[in-house]
């Protein structure tokens, strides 16, 4: 292996072995937890933009398995590891990692202290930076302006479907009618509706409001995806013309209840009035603790996000449904005056716990009109 460097936007230099595809690449250095789900996080949308480190020391054991992508290619800027392993053992194993890494274009670096990087960045805050492989360049003042100006931009558009076909093919015949807006997608989302009789048609995340009303979803579901929710202002305002229409629902019509997870989560709450910010260093993997504020009951969830919404923002119509036990922070939400609720976790949970994925159950729940919504 040829030599390899990170550089951090405030001049910190790791230096470790080149692993994936040679050259360089800026991008918003962030850390995840997860022990386990490397395959699902590299498909992962949301992690456009961003160079990816992973806490757990070793990475790769178990190779590379397509069945278990979150979409058809990978979206990270870098890859971050602490052992990589070149000899992967599993029975589903297709590949190794380091050959994903090239296939996919993606410059990592492995054999740094990924603790030493973890603690900087929860102490600093996440902080852009550039992997270069081979040799180190001069660290200039040049250099760190270029590393300090990367922008994560037009990330929705970027990762989401342009046109209406789904990811996953052969879908069974189903009487729920489910709309995906696609704002990058994590696969299992889609595979978790159809595990409960849904049809699901995934939309590119422009289609106007007036389109999916006219075309009477029994439900719509918004997915996640990367970067600023607020920069979505379009994509908000369409969201809240179809929260309008359920609020304000015409004669004859029937209601379409609306479940948000993560950057839908977060733009639902957007468009109902409420505010969002970004955290100091996101939460990113599968051991996050959330309590359900109505049963007390605390569940472990996988997360991935950098902002949140603020809980003082909050609408008299936004009911908090889950909190974040470690910094008190918005984890779920249920609307009083419209069929809609909404998490900042994963209940699809590929990879992670499964514990909250019986919020896809009350989402079918609200479709057949079995539970309504409200929290007094």
């Amino acid at each position: 292996m040829s030599s390899a460097f990170l550089i951090l936007e405030d001049g910190s230099l790791f230096e470790g072995r080149a692993v994936g595809a040679e050259g360089y690449s800026i991008g918003e250095v962030v850390f995840t937890t997860g022990m386990t789900g490397y395959v699902e996080t590299l498909t992962d949308p949301s992690y456009f933009g961003q160079i990816v480190t992973q806490t757990f020391p070793l990475i790769g054991n178990y190779g590379v398995q397509p069945e278990d992508f979150e979409s058809k290619k990978s979206w990270v800027r870098g890859y971050i590891v602490r052992e990589m392993c070149d000899k992967p053992s599993n029975f589903r194993c297709q590949g190794s990692l380091d050959s994903f890494l090239r296939e996919q274009k993606i410059v990592g670096i492995c054999g740094i202290d990924t603790r030493a990087l973890t603690k900087k960045l929860r102490a600093f805050g996440v902080m852009n930076g550039m992997i270069v492989s081979g040799k180190c360049p001069e660290i200039t003042p040049e250099l760190l302006s270029e590393i300090k100006s990367y922008r994560i931009t037009d990330a929705v558009k970027n990762v989401s479907h342009e046109k209406k076909p789904a990811f996953l093919d052969g879908q069974k015949p189903a009487d729920k009618k489910v709309f995906l807006l696609d704002f990058g997608a994590k696969a299992n989302i889609q595979r978790e509706l159809e595990k409960r009789g849904c049809h699901v048609t995934v939309l590119p995340y422009n289609t106007k409001a007036e389109e999916i009303i006219s075309l009477s979803p029994d439900g719509l579901m918004l997915s996640n995806g990367p970067g600023d929710p607020a920069e979505n202002v379009n994509i908000i305002e369409e969201i809240r013309k179809i929260c309008d229409w359920n609020k304000n629902l015409p004669a004859g019509k029937k209601h379409i209840p609306i479940f948000g997870i993560c950057l839908g989560h977060q733009m639902l709450a957007l468009a109902r009035g409420a505010k969002t910010s970004k955290l100091k260093y996101g939460h990113r993997g599968g051991n996050h603790p959330c309590k359900d504020v109505k049963s007390g009951r605390v569940y472990i969830t996988s997360q991935n996000h950098g902002y949140a919404v603020e809980n003082a923002s909050l609408p008299p119509y936004a009911k908090m449904s889950f909190f974040n036990v470690n910094d008190g922070t918005v984890e779920g939400l249920e609307y009083t005056d419209i069929p809609a609720f909404s998490v900042q976790f994963h209940p699809e949970a590929c990879g992670g716990p499964h514990d909250t994925n019986f919020l896809f159950d009350k989402f079918i729940s609200m479709i057949s009109g079995e539970v309504g919504n409200a929290i007094k």
